[in-house]
């Protein structure tokens, strides 16, 4: 992994290489994933991905924001009526 691939939380590896840990997750799951298919073919893995992790995210960055819906939407790059149509996608609520 490079530097230019490390754009926000930096995290000196063990070969002085910049990791993002999130990032590290993401392909140890997904390897993970591809090794426990047995025999099965994959489909429909970018939707599938964004299933399992769209919803957490939006827990985890409304907790972190305390239910600011503004705060939680400039978090995440997004619009506050985009935020709210992801709240009630996930049944979430602000507080």
């Amino acid at each position: 992994m490079t530097a230019k691939t490390s754009r926000t939380r930096k995290d000196s590896g063990r070969n002085g290489t910049l990791e993002v840990p999130l990032r590290n997750h993401a392909e140890r799951a997904l390897s993970d994933y591809f090794s426990n298919l047995n025999g099965h073919k994959p489909a429909h893995l970018y939707d599938m991905v964004l299933r399992e992790v769209e919803e957490p995210l939006f827990r985890a960055v409304l907790d972190y924001s305390a239910g600011n819906q503004c705060r939680a939407a400039a978090i995440l790059g997004i619009n506050r009526g985009t935020l709210r149509k992801k709240m009630r996608q996930f049944g979430l609520s602000a507080a």
